[in-house]
């Protein structure tokens, strides 16, 4: 339900938002606490109910760390990335690598 909301609100609130969860990681250690979540989706107008955040935070926080890998969160929400993409951020890689 959660995928489907935030493929309703298009590009730019999937990439704020990614932006937004780097810019809470004060210790860049790349995990987000269910407080900041939850502040996020505030920020973003996608907040839901609690039992529904509840099981989200339940599938995102599979090593019941009390924390999420941000990686591991933007998998689970967008999915594995097509060829086309991936091929993209190989050739970015490289090209950042050179520099």
């Amino acid at each position: 339900m959660f995928r489907e909301t935030l493929s309703k609100r298009g590009v730019r609130v999937i990439t704020g938002l990614g932006k937004y969860f780097q810019q809470i990681d004060k210790n860049r250690n790349g995990f987000l606490s269910q407080a900041a979540l939850k502040e996020a989706l505030k920020v973003f107008i996608l907040e839901m109910p609690e039992g529904d955040f509840e099981s989200l935070w339940l599938i995102l926080d599979g090593s019941k760390g009390d924390k999420v890998d941000y990686g591991e969160f933007t998998h689970a929400i967008f999915g594995e990335m097509n060829e086309y993409r991936k091929a993209f951020v190989r050739k970015i890689s490289f090209i950042c690598r050179s520099f």
